[in-house]
């Protein structure tokens, strides 16, 4: 059997599994309500990005479980995060559940950290740890990003597609790399399938990604990444996740400054004032923060020198750009979201 109807065949078990999702969901009222922290304003399916994990179950089970550490990580952490969406969990345990299924992604990584340290122990648990507190970090910053139809689904494909390019030659020949390139196409076609429903204009979507869609494809591409950055020693390939972590950090760094319970649901992202307060299409601010980050990430891969040096200058010149694009836009446009607030406050 050719790769191409290897992945055919794949891309149909993938289609057929997001349906068969959506009649279960319908079916137990697995849906979306809109509130005041909502973009949307109708119901909407939920868990469809269940998806990412059933492709890295397929994908095992064709490719033969080359990955069992993260096959665990992830299915413990989507798992927990499902259940959430259905019924909320105490935060605590989502967030225990999250160090576990982030130690044990990080299992499969560190055993080619293993490599790098030659087998030194006390360097390797210093690596872990350090990785695990910023992992699970980012990944509840790629969770909190998850707020408009299509931002999740084009972030991701804005990240897998430079991590397939840097990953061999030709990924389809079957070239190896940090990871086997399989996975990442795998993992790209469930996106595509996801995106199928859920990229569309505001109030057209057929699902959301959910909880366990971000978290787990989050997990997914910090595996990548992290695979890719112990190979290389180089931690400046984190720039693919760049215009998330500055937007999620920067915002961290907004409510703190207003004395807010950064536990507490808001509307206060960048994109969030882009689609609700400026009345942006969904689809079009998704496309400009997957625009953002294909310009950084090639310009990296492409343009940048490959030295150490060129790639910190270029990713600290980058983030500085960033920050400041991200100030400006909140001076500018915030207090329409002041006024919004005022409105849902009318008797303070």
């Amino acid at each position: 059997m050719n790769i191409c109807t290897t992945y055919g065949i794949i891309a149909a078990i993938l289609v057929a599994a997001e349906l068969v999702y959506f009649r279960i969901a319908d079916k137990c009222n697995i849906i979306d309500k809109p509130n005041q922290r909502s973009s949307h304003t109708r119901i909407v399916l939920r868990g469809g990005g269940i998806i990412f994990t059933i492709a890295l179950w397929v994908w095992g089970i064709w490719y033969g479980f080359q990955y069992p550490w993260l096959l665990a990580g992830v299915t413990l952490a989507a798992g927990v995060s499902f259940i959430d969406d259905i019924h909320s969990l105490p935060d605590s345990l989502r967030l225990v559940a999250q160090f576990v299924a982030m130690f044990l992604v990080l299992i499969e990584v560190i055993d080619s950290a293993r490599l790098i340290f030659d087998s030194q122990w006390i360097e390797l648990i210093v690596f872990g740890v350090i990785a695990l507190i910023v992992c699970v970090g980012a990944t509840n910053i790629y969770n909190f990003m998850d707020g408009i139809n299509g931002i999740t689904a084009g972030y991701s494909l804005a990240v897998l597609l430079p991590l397939l390019l840097v990953n061999g030659p030709s990924a389809v020949s079957g070239t190896e790399g940090f990871v086997e390139p399989s996975l990442i196409v795998v993992i790209i076609l469930s996106v595509l399938v996801f995106s199928f429903f859920n990229f569309r204009p505001k109030n057209k979507a057929k699902c959301f990604a959910g909880d366990v869609g971000s978290i787990g494809i989050a997990l997914i591409l910090l595996f990548c990444i992290g695979r890719l950055i112990v190979m290389t020693g180089d931690v400046t390939w984190l720039i693919f996740l760049l215009v998330y972590g500055v937007d999620g950090c920067c915002t961290i760094m907004h409510r703190i400054m207003l004395h807010e319970n950064l536990g507490q649901a808001h509307r206060k992202h960048a994109f969030q004032l882009m689609a609700n307060e400026l009345g942006m299409d969904h689809v079009t601010v998704s496309l400009i923060y997957m625009a953002l980050q294909l310009v950084i990430s090639l310009g990296f891969i492409y343009l940048c020198p490959s030295t150490v040096l060129a790639h910190w200058v270029y990713l600290l010149c980058t983030g500085v750009v960033l920050v400041l694009a991200y100030v400006a836009f909140m001076r500018k446009y915030y207090h329409l979201h002041e006024e919004y607030l005022r409105g849902l406050r009318p008797n303070e």
